[in-house]
């Protein structure tokens, strides 16, 4: 029979209080900051296309100059593509682990481990 969970207040209450005095700061902070308005790029180019044509070394029909752009794009998708490669490799099935066998329910184990006993009697 399971009991039911006791909720631990002596450390619930700190660290809930010590969250809403950190979101009172941050708020604080945030809503007294005297920030200026959007500037935006000036005129009416596409800073989309420009960076596409800096990927094609095409930059004289960029509307802006955008290779401090295509840097930051090009570093972004390579920590993507690492962190994609990773999930892919963590998730990844092998033949014979334990990890493939909580996946099917352990039924080929409990095949295995009913074979085994059979024998061994």
């Amino acid at each position: 029979m399971t009991t039911r969970p006791e909720i631990a207040t002596e450390a619930n209450w700190l660290t809930g209080l010590a969250a809403a005095a950190l979101f009172a700061v941050l708020a604080v902070v945030f809503l007294g900051a005297d920030l200026p308005s959007a500037a935006g790029f000036p005129g009416s180019g596409s800073i989309t296309a420009s960076i596409g044509y800096a990927m094609f070394n095409m930059g004289d029909l960029a509307a802006y100059e955008s290779e401090q752009f295509l840097v930051v794009f090009e570093i972004i998708d390579v920590v993507l593509v690492a962190a994609l490669v990773g999930a892919v490799m963590l998730a990844r099935r092998e033949e014979g682990s334990v990890r493939g066998a909580l996946t099917d329910g352990g039924r080929d184990i409990r095949r295995t481990l009913e074979n085994d006993e059979g024998g061994d009697d």
